[in-house]
């Protein structure tokens, strides 16, 4: 008794714009980016506790060179 045999599935054709991702899907990463950096370099606008003040130091200065 002989197996019946299955053909191959076609290949995959590349996806047109169904394929890409919507705007959003890059947006909003980028905005929490964003956002969260801002928050590390204004540390007056987080109301956490207060940190290591080398930490601190630290994210001033780049904020320093990042505002040139």
């Amino acid at each position: 008794m002989s197996a019946p045999t299955h053909t191959r599935p076609h290949p995959a054709t590349r996806a047109g714009a169904a394929g890409r991702l919507p705007w959003w899907a890059l947006a909003l990463p980028v905005l929490a980016f964003t956002a969260l950096l801002a928050l590390i370099l204004n540390p007056s606008d987080a109301h956490a506790a207060t940190g290591d003040p080398a930490i601190t130091h630290l994210f001033e200065r780049v904020h320093q060179l990042i505002a040139r």
